[in-house]
């Protein structure tokens, strides 16, 4: 399955957040998922691609031509997809994910998920059950989650929006909503696909 990860270039303040990345890539690798991300070297988009390279595992980075210019890509990937923009860039990794997860990350990281997220609710993902999970390491996506609640609460989403916005805290959790992907989405809204 690709699974289409989303994280920081840093690496943040809590070293569970590098541990968790690390850990993730490794069972990627070790269960043949592919992993879709943006191509970089450093942080948070580095420990998942290091530990997925070192235990076998394939990758497809995304990147814009700026990233690469700067040399803040991987020269070690499976794949790398050279993109000209940053919204090409969102296009292609949406594009080629089963499953999507946002590990801790900055506003990129949010702008990504956000975007998957607003795809789901309009049924633009494709016929079938393509999961959209937040790694919430430590409670790092706490107040995002408190966030969407208060938007449901204040009628800007339906309930049902707001359940595609899955909470993950561990691979098991990862690992028993991936079961549930390639069915039928019963989440689809098809008001808007003919």
């Amino acid at each position: 399955m690709n699974i289409t990860v989303y994280c920081g270039a840093n690496t943040g303040n809590d070293p569970e957040f590098i541990k968790k990345a690390a850990e993730l890539g490794r069972w990627m690798a070790e269960h043949g998922h592919r992993l879709v991300y943006g191509g970089g070297n450093s942080g948070m988009m580095g420990a998942v691609s290091h530990a997925l390279l070192e235990g076998g595992g394939k990758s497809t980075g995304v990147s814009p031509r700026f990233f690469i210019k700067n040399e803040e890509v991987r020269d070690d990937l499976t794949e790398l997809i050279v993109s000209e923009h940053m919204w090409d860039r969102r296009k292609i990794m949406i594009e080629h994910g089963d499953a999507y997860i946002a590990l801790p990350g900055g506003t990129g990281t949010i702008d990504e998920i956000s975007e998957v997220l607003s795809l789901k609710r309009l049924g633009l993902l494709g016929d079938v059950n393509k999961p959209v999970m937040l790694y919430n390491i430590n409670g790092y996506y706490d107040k995002f989650f408190e966030f969407l609640d208060n938007m449901a609460a204040e009628g800007f989403c339906r309930a049902a929006d707001r359940q595609n916005a899955i909470e993950v805290t561990c691979i098991e959790d990862i690992e028993r909503e991936l079961e549930k992907a390639g069915g039928e989405d019963p989440t689809r809204n098809m008001l808007y696909v003919k």
